[in-house]
């Protein structure tokens, strides 16, 4: 059975190389990689390299729950192209493209089958609203 999938995306003003930065560097992930304000990002560990993990922890501010999102890369094309395949073996793949200055972002991933499409859909895309936010105001 094909596994539905999930995109979102956005356009981010700023040049790729400034986006794909922001998108792999533990440190930034942590300021933006949280789909509302009563949550946080309080670790990421990344080892980018294919067969390299991804683990990024999300809690609750007020430690009422949390959890490790975790994957291992599997296609990394420098600037281009990132692809996880989660514990549960999902697929995540992020691309990115730049044009005039400007970086369009899409992620495309494998909806679980826990909650709503819709609900996926709309957490994914705060989160990578979030990054936007977070890399157009360190520009500079």
């Amino acid at each position: 059975m094909t596994k539905q999938q999930i995109t979102v995306e956005t356009t981010i003003a700023a040049p790729v190389e400034e986006v794909w930065s922001a998108y792999i560097t533990p440190d930034d992930i942590t300021q933006w990689n949280f789909a509302n304000d009563d949550w946080c990002c309080p670790r990421a560990d990344v080892d980018l390299r294919p067969g390299g993990k991804q683990i990024v922890r999300m809690e609750a501010k007020d430690g009422s729950m949390g959890f490790d999102f975790e994957g291992t890369y599997e296609q990394i094309e420098l600037h281009r192209v990132l692809t996880l395949v989660l514990d549960d073996d999902r697929r995540s793949r992020t691309t990115f493209a730049e044009n005039s200055g400007r970086t369009h972002v899409a992620t495309t991933f494998d909806a679980e089958g826990q909650n709503p499409i819709e609900m996926q859909r709309d957490g994914w895309q705060v989160i990578l609203n979030n990054f936007k936010i977070y890399v157009e105001g360190n520009r500079g």
